[in-house]
């Protein structure tokens, strides 16, 4: 079409589609509701060490033929129970969305107490839907990780404290009910 024409096709797909709420939405907004949701970003929350045991989707893997990349499943370095895994972040205060890359590990004292990095913080945003942060974090063993408290030391010196869960922040097909426990 010609770039006059914008305007007029614009307005005409939004009328058309009135009857149906549908409403424009930009690129931070699909990060935001895909994040909430748990939908991984390859190359964000993947490298290309991350297998799909490492995402929770194991199953969706064959036990029974043969397929691309069976071979590397069965190494002993996959097969790791301390690997990083993909999981679900709630800060202890809703409002701090941690920047991403943030390193995680499991004591507040990094500047005192010399400690291993445990994983990295892969994506952060602010959610509207449940109104507060949540964020996506790879974790060594976090699939086994649960619950726990963990701190990410921030560039300002302050740790900020939160809890391992689930890499889902609202529950599918539940109309935007918020995610009862990390």
């Amino acid at each position: 079409m010609a770039a006059q024409e914008g305007l007029r096709v614009w307005e005409a797909i939004h009328a058309a589609g009135a009857e149906f709420e549908i409403t424009p939405y930009g690129t931070e907004t699909m990060h935001v509701l895909r994040a909430e949701k748990g939908y991984i970003i390859i190359g964000q929350d993947t490298d290309g060490s991350v297998t799909p045991f490492d995402l929770g989707m194991g199953g969706l893997v064959t036990k029974t033929k043969d397929c691309l990349g069976k071979r590397s499943l069965a190494r002993s370095d996959t097969q790791r129970p301390n690997r990083k895994q993909l999981v679900g972040l709630l800060t202890d205060d809703p409002l701090v969305v941690l920047p991403e890359g943030a390193q995680i590990t499991s004591s507040a004292n990094v500047a005192v107490t010399p400690t291993l990095m445990e994983g990295h913080v892969t994506s952060s945003y602010m959610s509207p839907t449940i109104g507060r942060s949540v964020a996506m974090a790879l974790v060594k063993g976090g699939l086994n990780r649960m619950t726990e408290r963990i701190y990410l030391p921030l560039a300002d010196g302050r740790p900020v404290k939160a809890t391992i869960g689930r890499p889902v922040f609202i529950y599918p097909k539940s109309n935007g009910q918020k995610a009862s426990e990390p």
